[in-house]
C-alpha cells in the first residue's frame, strides 16, 4: 500500500478517521430514515458552526465554486449591481461568475498579500447603487484574511445584501452570521470542516431568501435555492439525488466540531498558525502575506534564495508532507501550507520535522531542531 502523506495544502485538509469511517459505510437510500436523520442533524450542526438561528442551511452536491455561483444567481438579477471586494485570485473568480449572469460588477481590489480596508469599502458603497457586496474571507492564493467584522460594520443599516465567501475560513475562523448581518455565507466541505471534497455549503438569511422569492426566475435549475429548500426542510423529499456518503461524512465532521466547541476550534487554529510561523521564521523563511492580514488557516511562504519550487515540494513530499505551489503571479515563488480542519499537535510537529529534513537535504544550515523547538513552545502554551 502507498504510504499516506500529511496533506497540508489549502484544501482538502486531512480527514479524521471517524469521518473516513462514516464515508466508507455502505451506501443507503437517499430517502431512508437513517440517512435523512443524519442529513437533518448535519443541517442543524451547520447552523451552529456559523452562529445562526434563522438562516436556511443548504448542503448540495458540488464544490466551493458551485456555492459561489449559487450565492450570486439566487440574489442578483441581470442588470443589478454588485460590489466585489477582492484580495486575490478568488475575488477575481467571483467577478467572472457574476459576469456570466449579466450582473454589473464594480471590482475593488487590494494589492496581493493585503486586504481592502473597511473605510475604502464604505467610500465605494457610498458612490454607487449596489444591491449586494461580496467578500472573500481568506484568499487561498494570497493567504490574506480580510477584516470581515469591519466590513459588517460598514454594511450595517444599508439595504445591501452581505455575501461572504468563507471557503477557506468557515469553521476555523470566527464567522457570526446573525450578529454580523451576513446574508449569504458560502463554503465547502473539504477545508476547515475537514470532510472529503464534494459538497457545496451555503447558509442564507431570511432577507436573502426573500430576495430570491421576489425574482420571477433565475438562469439556473440545479443551482436554484427554491428547488432545494423543500429538501433542506425535509430531507426525505426528493429534488435531485444527494451525495449520500459525503453528507454522512460531513455530518460526522460537524459532530467533531460541536464536540470540540467552536471557540476552542478557533483558538486551536490560531495557535497552530502561530506555531507553524514561528518554526518557519526560525528556519529562515518569510511570508508573502502582510503581517496584519495573516490567516489562521494557511500560510503562503516565500522561498529563500536558491530554492527551486518543484524540487523543494518533491523532497518535502518524500519526507511525508504535501504542500501546494503558488498560483498566478506567485507561481514558483512561494509554497502554500494549509493548517486547518482537524489537524493535531503531533501532525504540526511532524510537518516541522519534515521541513527541517528537506532543508538539510538541500544543503541549508540551521540549528537542528530549532524549528521544532519554536513550534513546540507555542503548542505548550
Amino acid at each position: 500500500m502507498q504510504t499516506e502523506k500529511l496533506l497540508l495544502i489549502p484544501g482538502p485538509s486531512p480527514v479524521h478517521p471517524r469521518i473516513i469511517n462514516s464515508l466508507s459505510l455502505p451506501t443507503v437510500s437517499h430517502v431512508s430514515p437513517e440517512f435523512t436523520t443524519e442529513f437533518k442533524k448535519a443541517l442543524r450542526n451547520l447552523k451552529k458552526t456559523v452562529f445562526t438561528e434563522k438562516g436556511e442551511p443548504f448542503i448540495v452536491s458540488g464544490a466551493g465554486t458551485l456555492a459561489m455561483e449559487m450565492a450570486l444567481v439566487n440574489t442578483l438579477s441581470s442588470g443589478e449591481k454588485l460590489l466585489v471586494v477582492s484580495q486575490g485570485y478568488f475575488g477575481a473568480r467571483m467577478n467572472a461568475i457574476a459576469g456570466c449572469f449579466g450582473v454589473n460588477c464594480d471590482f475593488l481590489e487590494s494589492p496581493w498579500g493585503e486586504a481592502v480596508r473597511p473605510e475604502k469599502v464604505a467610500v465605494k458603497l457610498d458612490s454607487g447603487n449596489y444591491q449586494a457586496a461580496v467578500f472573500t474571507h481568506v484568499d487561498t492564493c494570497t493567504g490574506a484574511c480580510a477584516p470581515i467584522k469591519g466590513y459588517a460594520d460598514v454594511l450595517k443599516g444599508r439595504e445591501i445584501l452581505f455575501i461572504l465567501d468563507g471557503v477557506c475560513a468557515t469553521g476555523g475562523i470566527e464567522e457570526r452570521m446573525d450578529r454580523w448581518g451576513i446574508d449569504v455565507l458560502l463554503t465547502a466541505a473539504q477545508k476547515c470542516y475537514g470532510a472529503p471534497p464534494g459538497l457545496s455549503i451555503l447558509v442564507v438569511s431570511e432577507r436573502a431568501m426573500e430576495k430570491r422569492r421576489s425574482m420571477k426566475s433565475i438562469p439556473a435549475y440545479y443551482a436554484d435555492l427554491l428547488r432545494w429548500l423543500l429538501v433542506m426542510r425535509d430531507p426525505s423529499k426528493y429534488f435531485s439525488t444527494p451525495c449520500v456518503n459525503e453528507i454522512r461524512a460531513f455530518y460526522e465532521a460537524t459532530e467533531i466540531m460541536i464536540e470540540e466547541g467552536m471557540e476552542n476550534r478557533f483558538a486551536r487554529h490560531e495557535q497552530f498558525a502561530r506555531a507553524f510561523r514561528a518554526a518557519l521564521r526560525e528556519l529562515g523563511f518569510s511570508f508573502f502575506t502582510e503581517e496584519a492580514y495573516l490567516a489562521d488557516t494557511l500560510t503562503v511562504v516565500n522561498y529563500m534564495s536558491g530554492i527551486m519550487d518543484t524540487e523543494f515540494r518533491r523532497i518535502l513530499g518524500d519526507n511525508g508532507v504535501i504542500v501546494a505551489g503558488g498560483l498566478a503571479e506567485t507561481a514558483g515563488k512561494v509554497f502554500r501550507m494549509g493548517h486547518m480542519g482537524n489537524l493535531s499537535q503531533a501532525q504540526v510537529l511532524f510537518a516541522v520535522d519534515a521541513l527541517e529534513k528537506t532543508l538539510q537535504t538541500l544543503g541549508y544550515s540551521f540549528s537542528s531542531g530549532a524549528g521544532r523547538d519554536a513550534a513546540d513552545k507555542i503548542l505548550k502554551e
